[in-house]
């Protein structure tokens, strides 16, 4: 299926590795024009090359970006004035009791999981509305819906993105512009795997005794009873990027496996 997204300026946050990186690959392969994001210039110099081997003619650039820190978004904007999709894809996550979790903590979580898409789309949202055609997505998580005991601070965050995102989309009315949310499962991306690669050393297990104990304690409702693979994560998000999802505005769009399950 071509998914018509040739030629498209996207922006993928939080993409050297992870959801973001095969997002970005994916929109390569669909002849997009992508600017994916990273804390580092070798990070970001690497994804690329990885991207390259895999698409050679695929037209990528980078920008090294600290979302915690205004100034540096600001500084990204002012580098790339004008998109056609955006998507809000960089996050941290980090397993930590309640009582544990410090102001500065929440303060961190909020500043560069909510605030980084927030930043973003008060600039390019004005823009997609005035040219009367553009994406906006944030990748969010079905922590957003069944906040995980773990990690509530995570959970909240990823709340705030179907809010956000929700609010967007009521602006669009009689638009071309679709403001949507993706929530996947619990995901191998590439800090879930070093997790699960800790625990396993810790507790002298294999990762796939790690991975079978987890959805057996941790997540008894997902259908699948394994990670998620990021591809498959990708897959779903590129397509909401495309026209061909024109139809599907204001949605949180579940890739969780069945882990909720409620059916709305």
């Amino acid at each position: 299926m071509d998914l018509q997204l040739g030629g498209k300026k996207a922006l993928v946050t939080g993409s050297t590795a992870g959801i973001g990186f095969a997002i970005a690959l994916e929109l390569c392969r669909e002849g997009a024009v992508v600017t994916l994001t990273g804390r580092t210039e070798e990070r970001i110099n690497e994804a690329i090359e990885h991207i390259k081997s895999q698409v050679p003619n695929a037209h990528i650039n980078g920008y090294a970006v600290d979302f915690g820190k205004k100034d540096e978004v600001e500084g990204l904007i002012r580098a790339l004035p004008l998109l056609d999709i955006l998507i809000n894809n960089v996050g941290i996550f980090e397993p930590k009791a309640f009582e544990e979790i410090l102001d500065e903590d929440w303060y961190r979580f909020f500043e560069i999981n909510v605030m980084s898409g927030i930043r973003l789309s008060r600039h390019y949202f004005p823009k997609m509305m005035q040219q009367d055609q553009g994406r906006i997505l944030f990748i969010s998580s079905e922590s957003g819906i069944q906040i995980p005991d773990e990690m509530i601070h995570y959970g909240m965050t990823k709340s705030a993105q179907l809010s956000v995102s929700r609010g967007l989309a009521e602006l669009t009315k009689g638009s071309n512009v679709t403001v949507n949310c993706v929530l996947p499962g619990p995901t191998k991306s590439e800090g879930v795997t070093a997790f699960v690669e800790k625990i396993a050393q810790r507790e002298n297990k294999s990762t796939e005794d790690i991975e079978k104990d987890f959805f057996k304690e941790e997540r008894p409702t997902s259908l699948l009873q394994r990670f998620i693979s990021v591809e498959e994560v990708a897959a779903m998000a590129v397509y909401l990027c495309s026209p061909r999802a024109s139809a599907t505005n204001g949605a949180a769009v579940r890739v969780d496996g069945g882990v909720v399950k409620s059916m709305t």
